[in-house]
């Protein structure tokens, strides 16, 4: 400080501290690099089922959007989902085939939300979720029921390594 903002009492500007992120505290505003491509995270859904919780990123960029899937098990597994357009209704049946791959139903419940960002809408709503894999357990189908509108991703696992977080605040 120099003597003349000492004398008057001008303070210094306090810089706020950035937290370090991982991949189960990214906020909405974070950016978040994955294969070459910047995307800024604008949506943030935490399912619970039972006690049990999984977190989904929406990301964006110019080109496209992508989710980002986290949730720590036994160990972290990670995911990189997109909506991809395949008609369906219920009931869903046990196996599933898209681009010339067979999935069958890993897993299903019911999961309460909340959301943050553009996932606010859906925040304290109830979800259907149906998970599928390949015989593999390397390619993944999600499918979301919410309400009458059933949505659809494609996904594979990612190891936490492959992407990098900038915390915005």
């Amino acid at each position: 400080m120099s003597f003349l903002n000492h004398l008057f009492g001008k303070k210094e500007k306090k810089i706020p501290e950035v937290k370090e992120r991982d991949i189960l505290s990214i906020e909405v505003g974070d950016i978040v690099s994955y294969d070459l491509e910047d995307y800024q995270v604008v949506g943030k859904l935490i399912y619970e089922d039972h006690g049990f919780e999984w977190i989904a990123y929406q990301l964006q960029s110019p080109a496209k959007t992508l989710w980002l899937s986290a949730e720590m098990d036994d160990e972290l597994y990670a995911g990189i989902y997109e909506k991809i357009k395949l008609k369906l209704q219920e009931p869903f049946p046990k196996k599933l085939e898209h681009d010339g791959i067979s999935y069958h139903l890993d897993e299903s419940g019911v999961a309460r939300v909340r959301g943050e960002g553009r996932g606010k809408n859906v925040n304290n709503i109830q979800c259907k979720y149906y998970d599928y894999c390949d015989d593999e357990e390397e390619q993944f189908l999600s499918i979301e029921v919410w309400g009458s509108e059933v949505e659809v991703s494609y996904g594979y696992e990612i190891e936490e390594y492959e992407i990098k977080i900038i915390a915005s605040k």
